[in-house]
C-alpha cells in the first residue's frame, strides 16, 4: 500500500485547513511516494533528491489548492513531472533571451513531452563541438573559464561555441533549422 492509500482524507483537510500537525504528518507520509515517482519520472537521477524537496515544498506551500483527496494523487503526479523537466527548461531558459513574444508562445504551445524530446533531437543535431560546448554549460554547470581548459581553447573561443550552439538549439526548436549541422 501506498502512502497516498494511507492518506486520509481526513488528514489532508486538516492540512488544507492550516493544521500544521496534520501538514507535517502529510509530508511525511507523502515523501516515499514522492521520492518514487520522482524515480520513475526524472530521466536524470542525479535531480531526484531535488525534486523531492522541491515537490515537499510545493505541497507544503500549495496544499489548498487540491480540489478534492481523489485528486491528490493526480496533482502530485503532475508536480513531479513539472519538476523533473526543470533541467531541460533551464538548459532553455539559457538559450539566450526569445527575440519576441511570439517565439515564446510557439514554444509554449508545444506539449511537454514533445518540448523534451525535441531538446534532446536539436542537441543530438549539433555538432561534438557545439553539443560538448553546450553540454559542459548548461549540464555540468561549468564556467567559461573551466570550459576554456577542459576543451583546450580560449575563453573567447567557448562563448562563441556556446552562444552558436544555444542559436542552433534555439532555431532547431522553432522550426528554423536553416543553419543546419556546423562544426568549429
Amino acid at each position: 500500500m501506498t502512502a497516498l492509500a494511507r492518506v486520509s482524507d481526513d488528514l489532508l483537510l486538516a492540512a488544507q485547513s492550516g493544521d500544521r500537525h496534520a501538514l507535517t504528518q502529510l509530508l511525511v507520509a507523502l515523501q516515499p511516494d514522492i521520492r518514487r515517482y520522482a524515480r520513475r519520472l526524472c530521466h536524470r537521477t542525479s535531480v531526484i533528491e531535488d525534486v523531492v524537496q522541491e515537490a515537499l515544498i510545493v505541497v507544503y506551500r500549495r496544499v489548498g489548492t487540491i480540489r478534492s483527496p481523489a485528486a491528490l494523487a493526480g496533482w502530485l503526479l503532475t508536480v513531479i513531472a513539472r519538476l523533473c523537466m526543470l533541467p531541460a527548461l533551464m538548459l532553455m531558459r539559457g538559450i539566450e533571451e526569445l527575440a519576441s513574444l511570439e517565439e515564446s508562445r510557439e514554444l509554449a504551445k508545444v506539449p511537454p513531452d514533445e518540448l523534451r524530446i525535441d531538446l534532446v533531437n536539436a542537441i543530438e543535431s549539433l555538432s561534438p563541438s557545439h553539443r560538448e560546448v553546450l553540454l559542459l554549460r548548461d549540464l555540468e554547470d561549468l564556467t567559461i573559464g573551466e570550459i576554456a581548459r577542459r576543451l583546450g581553447v580560449t575563453r573567447e573561443a567557448a562563448k562563441s561555441r556556446l552562444r552558436r550552439a544555444r542559436t542552433l538549439v534555439r532555431e532547431y526548436l522553432l522550426g528554423t533549422k536553416d543553419s543546419g549541422r556546423e562544426s568549429t
